[in-house]
């Protein structure tokens, strides 16, 4: 069999960094570990004209992470931290083609804004500052490398997640201000940080939904590798269908 074809969304940038002109990026993390995996990679503009195309050709989404955020109008909220940030472009691709992609039953898994835009597409809310609404001596948005882990999280016996990577507790990196509040229609949590902020989210009914709030692309704890393969494995059956 073919290697699956796993989609990854891109971050989209008008700094004049890497260009003067507006530019695509994403880490090669992303795309190696996914490889390490066993899939093959291809990055998706955000050209909402051409989703359908999109996901006629991939297996598989990732729905990447980013310095920024979703819109609180798309889940009934005003505004209320100063430290919310948007990429209004970026985000109507991502929310787009994440529906087209359920409704296709195309796995989906999401990373750190990722597990955040799943959660919204799928009716739920987040909350908009850790630090302004939540009492934690947690960082999430961990001062040290992002290639080295920051906290523990605990995986619910019994989930998805949890059966992916039959442990009960990863060590982590962290990188993320907002965290899933309400859950989405049909989510469960699937791992939490001691403070309780949820690090992992899945669909009880969706094909292949998972989502976590962290990077397991940098493979930094032993089983991340098992969250990447189990995107890959979930794009092989639907192969097979």
């Amino acid at each position: 069999m073919n290697k699956p074809i796993i989609g990854i969304t891109l971050d989209e940038e008008e700094k004049q960094t890497y260009s003067k002109y507006p530019w695509y990026a994403s880490r090669k993390n992303y795309s190696e570990s996914i490889e390490t995996a066993g899939g093959v990679c291809i990055f998706l503009p955000n050209n909402i004209d051409a989703i359908n195309q999109y996901l006629n050709t991939i297996h598989g989404l990732v729905v990447t992470g980013g310095d920024f955020d979703i819109d609180p109008k798309i889940y009934g909220e005003k505004k209320n931290s100063s430290k919310v940030t948007l990429k209004k472009d970026r985000t109507d691709f991502e929310f787009k083609i994440t529906l087209q992609a359920f409704k296709k039953n195309i796995p989906v898994l999401g990373i750190c804004g990722g597990q955040q835009l799943i959660n919204v597409v799928l009716g739920g809310t987040l909350i908009q500052d850790i630090s302004d609404s939540f009492q934690t001596n947690i960082k999430h948005e961990q001062p040290n490398p992002r290639n080295e882990p920051s906290h523990y999280v605990n995986i619910k016996k019994g989930t998805k997640l949890f059966k992916i990577v039959k442990n009960s507790k990863m060590f982590v990196n962290s990188a993320h201000h907002q965290a899933v509040k309400k859950l989405g229609k049909d989510l469960i949590a699937s791992a939490f940080s001691d403070d309780g902020i949820i690090e992992g989210i899945e669909s009880k009914n969706l094909f292949y939904c998972v989502g976590v709030q962290w990077h397991p692309e940098f493979l930094i704890d032993k089983k991340d590798i098992n969250i990447l393969k189990s995107l890959i494995l979930a794009a092989k059956k639907r192969i097979e269908k």
